[in-house]
């Protein structure tokens, strides 16, 4: 019963991997893709929104570049050291036929998609701070999942489960660091614009713009 489960998952996983790989594979995205995928291409990204945090982000910012740090580190690690050797899956590189390959032969194990958790628990984190933004960071995160199986190296349910992996960590890092926070008092969050602070009437908002304008005169 539970092989014969585990052997239509496998052959959704590998339907849906063929459609994204070679159906729909086009010259626009045999380019964008492998540019996606490529890690190192997002580096002026986290430049620019580092110098951002550090210059307006305030108190809360700051925050945000050293909270971002131990995301990363636990989606990556329960990723590729955890979960990888447990389920010890073959790429789709190496066990399939007809792969339509962008980059180079990858033999390590296949679930979960590290680059899938890493910036999925990245799109968690911001969202949390910037919900109205929280659209955008998503549709990052799906962009560079999706990159993973276009250039042929992730089943769709390596990705998939990289997604939920990288949201846990990120959402277990701002709890646990919400607690000790408020345990030890510890002000961390911007007071205008702390996502979890009540929302202020008209007369409040004045008083905070006030306040606000005073620390800065």
């Amino acid at each position: 019963m539970i092989q014969d489960i585990l052997d239509i998952l496998q052959k959704i996983d590998t339907t849906v991997f063929y459609f994204i790989n070679v159906t729909i594979q086009n010259p626009v995205f045999d380019w964008l893709m492998p540019f996606v995928t490529e890690k190192y291409n997002w580096f002026p990204v986290w430049g620019i929104v580092t110098i951002l945090l550090i210059w307006k982000g305030g108190r809360q910012g700051r925050y945000m570049i050293l909270l971002i740090i131990p995301v990363i580190f636990l989606s990556d690690q329960i990723s590729s050291s955890v979960i990888k050797p447990l389920f010890q899956r073959t790429r789709p590189c190496v066990a399939l036929e007809g792969v339509h390959l962008l980059t180079g032969m990858k033999t390590s194990f296949s679930f979960t998609s590290s680059h899938a958790a890493n910036f999925f628990a990245t799109a968690a984190f911001f969202s949390y701070f910037y919900p109205r933004w929280k659209w955008l960071f998503f549709s990052l995160a799906t962009l560079v999942g999706i990159s993973r199986i276009s250039v042929g190296v992730h089943y769709p349910f390596d990705v998939l489960g990289g997604a939920i992996v990288g949201m846990a960590c990120g959402w277990v890092v701002i709890n646990v660091w919400s607690r000790i926070a408020d345990k030890y008092g510890i002000q961390w969050r911007n007071e205008l614009y702390s996502p979890k602070s009540p929302a202020k009437g008209p007369s409040d908002k004045v008083q905070s713009l006030k306040a606000l304008n005073e620390k800065i005169l």
